[in-house]
């Protein structure tokens, strides 16, 4: 039979038409706008979710030309750090709080006279901060009492997907672990953590495997997708989880460098790391359950070259971008980009950082700023791989997917910046491809995730670093850490 990989990301909704042999059949996708409404808030409205999901899954249906009682399984993953608030007919109650929302910085404060960060690391594997679910949850009950006293569930966006095609509400042990409600070392809620909160987890689903069946279509579901009620739809990940997936990392000692709107930088373990150093990588589960994932979310990246393409250069596509960077050397002549534009996690993780440009004389132009936007994030990168290796972690094996696999200059930054290779998958498709992969083993086209990837996963461009760039990137890399170091001072002072 055949399976569908669902990938709902910040900005669009991609699927794939998978068959029994993990052969792509079809592509589609749809575009959605996140919504801003206050500084350091970010929305999306549940609705326009629903709909690109339908639009795609139409599309695969009638351009393939598959009958719809051929789709076996579905497999949805969705982005992380994001809430949908139902009633108990399923229905959203306000706008998602997506993951780049900071709005819940005060909740946070309140938790730490409950509970030392440290101690929240040690249970959960997590950083204190208000980008985890469980912030955005209290923040919703202490502001919105009347929605949260008469809520049904707190779901995942991945989760709320699924129940709206199930009525099943479940969670995986990924998306599970970044909660702030999770035991990262015992698989399961924590009670200690439930009370600090005052947040009953429950209200995030049952646990499962990403990979496990929880139901079929319903009646409703299938009318509305063009499917019928003998498809199986299994729990699900996050986005950068089944990025992972999908670029092949099923086994420890490889790292991920996942490019979508923000760029998360993850590394495969057989058992939980804890970064003792400084908290900069948190511990996860991974969607492959045997293993867990060391990783950290990053700065906002496509979301930032999207910004600056769409606001500053005013130009339709990112091919300019790419020519007006290479223009500009090592360095962008001294321009530094901080792409903190809600909030960092790296090379800390501080809610109050925003982004900013510094360096500029009347000496520099759009190609320096283009350039000083890549070799931002790329320096977020670098910050994470770095922390990575010093924690004992083997990083000889990244892989890059996503979004930048389009652009060989940017794959080359980074390569000559980490003084490693690095290779891109085949597709810049990774998430849903990962989905697909899940689904796939669920309908038993596969025996694991092995044989999936063995199947499914296709490495493309491998990136040699240029040893003669790596000093002048080292000296760009030092005054992009200096830079930061001495902004945090000032977006403490005002934005705190």
């Amino acid at each position: 039979m055949y399976v569908i990989g669902i990938d709902l990301g910040t900005q669009s909704l991609k699927g794939l038409l998978v068959d029994i042999n993990g052969k792509i059949i079809m592509e589609a996708n749809c575009a959605h706008d996140p919504v801003y409404p206050y500084p350091a808030w970010a929305e999306q409205v549940v609705a326009d979710w629903i709909h690109s999901f339908k639009k795609v899954v139409h599309e695969l249906i009638q351009k393939s030309g598959v009958a719809p009682e051929e789709i076996g399984t579905i497999g949805m993953d969705a982005i992380n750090d994001s809430i949908v608030v139902i009633d108990h007919e399923g229905n959203p109650m306000m706008n998602s709080i997506i993951w780049l929302d900071r709005r819940a910085e005060t909740e946070i404060k309140t938790i730490e006279k409950k509970i030392s960060s440290e101690r929240v690391f040690e249970i959960t594997g997590l950083n204190l901060d208000s980008s985890h679910t469980a912030a955005k949850m209290l923040w919703v009950k202490k502001h919105h009492p009347e929605i949260y006293e008469k809520c049904k569930n707190i779901l995942n966006v991945d989760s709320f997907m699924v129940h709206w095609m199930t009525g099943e509400s479940v969670v995986d042990y990924a998306q599970a672990s970044a909660s702030m409600l999770y035991n990262v070392t015992d698989k399961c809620w924590d009670a200690e953590m439930a009370k600090v909160f005052d947040i009953d987890p429950q209200l995030l689903g049952r646990i499962g495997k990403p990979e496990e069946v929880c139901g079929h279509l319903t009646e409703q579901a299938a009318k509305e997708l063009g499917l019928t009620t003998k498809t199986k739809v299994i729990i699900g990940t996050g986005d950068e989880h089944s990025a992972c997936v999908g670029s092949g990392l099923v086994k420890p000692g490889m790292v991920c460098d996942i490019t979508g709107t923000a760029e998360p930088v993850a590394a495969v373990a057989d058992k939980p790391v804890f970064d003792k150093i400084g908290n900069l990588v948190e511990t996860h589960h991974h969607a492959d359950a045997r293993w867990w994932l060391i990783e950290n979310p990053g700065f906002v990246s496509g979301g930032s070259t999207r910004w600056f393409r769409d606001n500053i250069m005013r130009y339709d596509n990112y091919d300019i971008m790419n020519v007006m960077a290479a223009t500009s050397p090592v360095g962008s002549n001294g321009v530094i980009f901080l792409p903190c534009m809600q909030g960092a996690m790296t090379p800390t993780w501080n809610g109050n950082a925003r982004g900013t440009f510094t360096g500029l004389t009347l000496n520099n132009n759009f190609d320096d700023l283009a350039r000083a936007v890549f070799e931002g994030i790329a320096f977020g990168l670098r910050d994470n791989v770095d922390r990575f290796e010093e924690i004992g972690m083997d990083c000889s094996n990244v892989r890059i997917v996503g979004g930048s696999t389009k652009s060989p200059l940017w794959c080359q930054m980074k390569a000559d910046l980490l003084g490693k290779p690095m290779t891109a998958t085949k597709s810049a498709e990774g998430a849903a491809i990962g989905a697909a992969m899940l689904a796939s083993v669920a309908e038993g086209n596969f025996k694991d995730l092995d044989e999936a990837a063995e199947a499914m996963v296709e490495l493309g461009a491998t990136y040699e670093p240029d040893v003669q760039k790596k000093a002048s990137y080292d000296e760009a890399y030092g005054r992009y850490k200096e830079c930061y170091a001495a902004m945090e001072l000032f977006f403490d002072k005002c934005y705190s």
